[in-house]
């Protein structure tokens, strides 16, 4: 039988995949990360919550090193980011020593609260915006 995180990160996984991040994806002004994918080298676009400091986008990923987007990142941390309806292309970074729940007070509230809610693994991202 999977350890109880197991069967959460499927979970809110399958409902990420097939229900929230299908629908938000067509808001306009949803926050995406688009990253290349590690086997097919196709884009995959994910929406995600975090907020510019300066010129580095900053969020914290649920399931840390079992997220998709975290493993495309492993094997290519070149990416895009859509903030506020306007791509940015960066360097993504993954940050394990930094404190994910510490991270998430500084993010938008709404989204900080759903990743320490559903999140099991949680891992902190600096994507390094280009100029």
């Amino acid at each position: 039988m999977p350890a109880p995180a197991d069967r959460k990160q499927r979970l809110v996984t399958a409902f990420q995949r097939h229900i929230a991040n299908p629908l938000n994806r067509r808001l306009p002004f949803q926050t995406l990360l688009e990253t290349t994918g590690r086997s097919s080298g196709l884009p995959r676009t994910t929406p995600v919550g975090g907020r510019r400091v300066g010129g580095s986008f900053w969020l914290v990923s649920e399931f840390g090193h079992k997220s998709q987007y975290v493993r495309n990142i492993e094997a290519d941390p070149r990416v895009r980011v859509r903030i506020a309806g306007r791509w940015h292309h960066g360097t993504a970074h993954l940050l394990p020593d930094d404190d994910p729940v510490a991270r998430l007070r500084t993010l938008p509230r709404f989204n900080s609260a759903a990743v320490r809610a559903f999140g099991a693994d949680l891992l902190t991202v600096r994507i390094d915006l280009d100029g």
